[in-house]
């Protein structure tokens, strides 16, 4: 197997912070295998990094990607698109607000509250306004910034016009990290995990790097690795430009203490390692604004079976 495959690198990170990771505790109480600093590359041309050691559900990855890129920040959308791994934090959230005991996570009060919560959601214009809304998380920040004298910046307009126009440019940044809207991101989403991402153009390829400040490396970790491999793809599309790199670059890198039986048994299929798939794009889309589920197409994935993990909330 070629040392380009994305579930290779990958699991050399699972590796790494089975063997070196520090044991340190974390906000949700949950515990951690924790280390400072690590990359991976992946060469877009090779294939899609979408990892074939455990199933990863790419539709859920295209709906979040463009609930991003559409500047939206309420959790209907992804409901009405039974996407689901934004659920938790809202529904703590309004628990927490309306003085509600909440329940042990994954217990099956907890289950069934949720459930109930996503359908009302999904049904209640006035209930989705007031607890759906995550705060000015990703999209706001990627779509509107806002400014000190209260105009707004549109950070993936600027970048592909920067791309289009100044491709040498080594400001082709978009930032979700607003220091700002950090404590009301907090409040029923997350602060930005991955935070940073800087675009480079050579030889006629786009490139990506991202900075991402924490990495749930069993749940979180090869979500993001699709998700912008992807982003790379459509800005390319959109921008002209032939494929690159993505390099993930991590701050706390780590395995959450109660996936540490989940990644072994991801690492016992390192030996059996699939063919990397093949995603294609609509090329009659070229503006970031037209881009629906049905201009993608994923070929040739054939994972081994999904891992359940449980997440720390």
């Amino acid at each position: 197997m070629n040392n380009y495959h994305a579930d290779l690198v990958y699991l050399d990170l699972i590796e790494r912070i089975l063997k070196e990771g520090t044991k340190k505790t974390d906000r949700t109480g949950t515990g951690t295998l924790s280390l400072l600093g690590h990359q991976m590359r992946f060469d877009l041309a090779k294939g899609f990094p979408l990892l074939t050691t455990k199933k990863v559900p790419i539709k859920a990855i295209i709906h979040e990607l463009l609930w991003f890129l559409n500047g939206d920040s309420n959790l209907k959308y992804l409901a009405d698109n039974n996407v689901h791994i934004w659920d938790e934090w809202p529904y703590k959230a309004y628990l927490i607000k309306n003085n509600i005991t909440v329940p042990k996570t994954g217990s099956d009060e907890w289950n069934t509250g949720i459930k109930e919560f996503i359908e009302k959601i999904k049904t209640d214009e006035n209930f989705a306004k007031d607890y759906g809304n995550l705060g000015p998380i990703y999209g706001y920040q990627w779509r509107n910034w806002p400014t000190p004298n209260g105009q707004h910046i549109d950070q993936i307009k600027n970048v592909i016009e920067q791309i289009k126009n100044t491709p040498d440019s080594r400001r082709l940044i978009v930032s979700a990290w607003n220091v700002a809207d950090i404590d009301e991101m907090a409040k029923a989403g997350l602060p930005p995990c991955h935070c940073l991402f800087q675009f480079y153009v050579a030889d006629g390829k786009l490139s990506c790097q991202l900075y991402q400040r924490s990495c749930d490396t069993f749940l979180g970790v090869p979500f993001n690795i699709a998700s912008y491999a992807l982003l790379v793809m459509i800005i390319a599309q959109v921008t002209g430009l032939e494929l690159g790199e993505f390099v993930w670059t991590g701050g706390d890198v780590h395995l959450y203490t109660n996936h540490l039986e989940q990644a072994d048994l991801q690492l016992a299929r390192k030996n059996d390692i699939r063919p990397m798939p093949k995603m294609t794009i609509n090329p009659d889309k070229k503006n970031i604004e037209d881009f629906t589920i049905d201009d993608f197409e994923l070929t040739n994935y054939n994972p081994h079976d999904a891992i359940k993990a449980p997440i720390a909330v």
